[in-house]
């Protein structure tokens, strides 16, 4: 192994310590009465249904740019799930109850890998194409979208390395497709 090999570990088995550490510290904040059945309500917002239900009801509304939003949103969400797909099985991240002896997540993940949260990019790929396209519900759909991160890591199934590179995932995915197709 070259010295710059050895580094690199290093300094990734240094971020894991630091992920595994922070993990441990918002898993057992989980344990505080309501926390976790607010945690389970809120990453169940994010298993897929609001990503059709957002557009649908735009056009129910007759909101103006119902089109752009729909169509920025359908192309992001292309995009960002073939990234999620290619990193996810690509680096094969475990999951903290794969890793961690005697730890049990709180609920089955939908798959096998951790890195990245699917469930975080998703969210901030929403609530990022609505704040581009609607400049409105910055702070609400933020703090939802964090949120769902949060409850990711209190539910066991992500380290806090996983929802942050999926909200940063999420939001710069739709950053770009907005960018190709000059809405920013």
């Amino acid at each position: 192994m070259k010295a710059g090999d050895t580094a690199l570990m290093d300094i990734l088995y240094a971020m894991q310590r630091l992920d595994v550490r922070l993990f441990s510290k918002v898993f057992r904040q989980g344990e505080r009465r309501m926390i976790r059945p607010l945690a389970r309500a809120l990453s169940r917002s994010a298993d897929g249904y609001l990503y059709l239900l957002v557009p649908l009801l735009l056009y129910l509304l007759g909101a103006s740019q119902a089109g752009v939003f729909t169509a920025l949103l359908l192309i992001s969400l292309a995009v960002e799930r073939v990234l999620y797909w290619l990193l996810k099985n690509g680096l094969k991240r475990r999951r903290p109850q794969e890793f961690m002896p005697g730890f049990r997540s709180l609920v089955e993940a939908a798959d096998r890998f951790s890195f990245p949260s699917g469930h975080t990019s998703a969210a901030f790929l929403l609530a990022t194409a609505l704040c581009l396209v609607y400049q409105g519900p910055l702070f609400s759909m933020y703090l939802w979208a964090t949120a769902i991160g949060l409850s990711r890591v209190i539910l066991g199934v992500h380290y806090p390395g996983d929802t942050l590179a999926g909200a940063i995932m999420g939001s710069t995915t739709v950053i770009f497709v907005a960018s190709k197709l000059g809405i920013v």
